[in-house]
């Protein structure tokens, strides 16, 4: 099994599709005329802006997906600069790594993983 989709739940998708748009400016989107629906494609891969609800809200709840950066600095600068807050770390993990979470600004954690250097 390979992840195939990661969904992020927020309150207002068409806010949340353009702030997340400019988060990962490498993805395509891609227009679902069937369902009316955007989804990012990164490489093969869906990241998908869907609406909050009852059953799953926007926000900290358990799950942080990490994403590989190639230099941890220029990731995090990056995503401050569209208003998303260091949540934890940067702190030192194996291999020369480092890792931290950000919080973008519907509640959601974003993890990232690089080198510092």
């Amino acid at each position: 099994m390979n992840p195939s989709a990661l969904l992020v739940h927020v309150p207002d998708v068409a806010k949340g599709l353009e702030w997340y748009k400019k988060a990962f400016p490498e993805a395509v989107p891609v227009y679902h005329p069937d369902f009316d629906f955007t989804a990012l494609d990164l490489n093969g891969f869906s990241l998908e802006i869907v609406k909050a609800d009852k059953k799953v809200g926007a926000g900290k709840s358990g799950t942080v997906v990490y994403w590989s950066v190639d230099n941890l600095c220029v990731a995090l600068a990056h995503f401050e600069e569209l208003g998303a807050c260091l949540y934890r770390g940067p702190m030192e993990i194996e291999d020369g790594l480092s890792m931290c979470q950000v919080e973008d600004p519907f509640g959601n954690l974003i993890g990232l993983r690089g080198k510092t250097t």
